[in-house]
């Protein structure tokens, strides 16, 4: 995500940086370049113009210009500019009123609006909500049959009863009501192109249940068209939000830094990923970060709590400064980071780390994987007995060979040593098992 936005943009900053001291000409030149950059990422040319039009005017200010460090200064200030384009703080789904809070989800077919309807009931269901799904779709071939797989891997109900629907929609606000349940999440139908009869169809659903929230589930590839897009689903419903969908794939971004400024629309979630739980919370100031190159670790911290409980951390830094960390440990850590999601994805949120040694061999993981899985118990706990005989053994079980094995030990090793003086084996996991700069 913004892969190419970002290297743009951190090589003008690391332009001025070698400079020093800046003129109003380098400022310029740096800003037109910047410029060609948001447009390149899709970015609305309205809204790049304005954007690098205010970054200019507090840039050439005397306070940043004759400053000490005066390419940090003007990067604290497009910061904060851009953070102001994405919408300046997260707005997450906040109920009010009498429940089942509902949640209609609109936009054209193809974006991925049914996924979306799974991914945002399992986030509201983590939460501690009791939601509901509701396959309004009733026109597209096997709609309700994916809403209905979806909703059995998710544990989370799916009401589908009836042809038309508004009345699909109205019984499953009834069942809600009657089950208890506090979210009703509705997956209308989309369309290959926006017609008036499927605007007047949605509006008329809109208007019957005032929904809590109307969220357009948008590609992020459309790039600007994204904006026209969104324009028109809000002239017939009053969105309240945006998801952006495909945010992992080739999107460069240009939607997610257009809606808000374009329109006063925020963008509520992002879907990175195609398991039910690649859902975020749109965060505009760690966007705005990761656009500028400085990184996220707070969505990393965060990737971490959930995939690794308190107390197993607890317990961990326990052994570590026992010395009993051993090789049991180091799986569950293993898979704990394989849960945090796809690791090239965590690797570009460190902040200063290189795109081009963004590299992860998931294969290799998969290989440390098999060769603890083909030790015995006490040789994970023990180590130091797995003499010649036994690697043989574990080679031929793992499918690897003796050097891996012997390698795996070797960094084994080392990450417990370094681990036990620095605290958390997290960080040296990284460094070692993946092998990074």
């Amino acid at each position: 995500m913004f892969e190419q936005l970002r290297e743009g943009i951190s090589s003008i900053f690391q332009g001025w940086g070698r400079k020093g001291k800046l003129t109003e000409k380098d400022i310029d030149e740096g800003l037109r370049q910047m410029r060609r950059e948001f447009l390149a990422a899709d970015v609305n040319l309205k809204v790049a113009k304005e954007l690098i039009q205010r970054i200019k005017e507090r840039s050439l200010q005397d306070n940043v210009i004759l400053s000490l460090t005066p390419a940090q200064q003007i990067a604290k200030v497009a910061y904060e500019e851009l953070t102001s384009v994405l919408g300046e703080k997260e707005t997450d789904l906040t109920p009010h009123g009498e429940p089942p809070f509902v949640v209609m989800l609109v936009g054209l077919q193809g974006s991925g609006k049914t996924t979306t309807a799974a991914k945002l009931a399992l986030r509201l269901k983590h939460s501690g909500g009791h939601p509901l799904l509701s396959a309004s779709d009733t026109r597209r071939p096997a709609a309700r049959e994916q809403l209905s797989t979806l909703g059995k891997a998710i544990d989370v109900p799916v009401y589908g009863d009836g042809q038309d629907p508004l009345d699909v929609c109205r019984g499953a606000k009834d069942r809600a009501r009657e089950s208890h349940l506090n979210w009703l999440v509705i997956d209308t139908q989309g369309r290959l192109h926006i017609d008036s009869g499927m605007m007047e169809e949605i509006s008329c659903i809109r208007n019957k249940l005032s929904p809590l929230e109307v969220l357009l589930v948008l590609d992020a590839m459309t790039g600007q068209e994204g904006v026209r897009i969104a324009e028109e689903f809000h002239r017939y419903l009053e969105l309240t939000g945006v998801i952006l969908t495909k945010m992992d794939g080739d999107a460069r971004g240009g939607t997610a830094l257009s809606i808000k400024e374009a329109m006063g629309i925020p963008v509520r979630f992002i879907g990175m990923g195609e398991r039910l739980d690649d859902l975020e919370v749109f965060r505009p100031q760690r966007i705005a970060s990761r656009i500028l190159g400085r990184g996220d670790i707070e969505t990393i911290v965060e990737r971490a709590q959930e995939a690794v409980s308190e107390e197993k951390a607890k317990l961990w830094e326990k052994k570590l400064k026992k010395g009993s960390f051993d090789l049991n440990d180091f799986l569950e850590e293993l898979r704990g980071l394989k849960k945090m999601g796809p690791l090239e994805q965590m690797l570009e949120l460190v902040p200063g780390l290189p795109s081009h040694k963004l590299t992860v061999d998931e294969k290799r993981l998969g290989h440390v994987e098999a060769i603890i899985l083909s030790m015995t118990l006490r040789e994970r706990r023990e180590p130091h007995l797995l003499d010649a005989s036994r690697k043989r053994r574990i080679a031929r079980g793992s499918g690897t060979t003796v050097l891996e094995v012997n390698q795996l030990l070797a960094q084994f090793e080392k990450t417990r040593k370094l681990a036990k003086k620095l605290g958390s084996p997290q960080t040296k996991l990284f460094q070692k098992v993946l092998k990074l700069p």
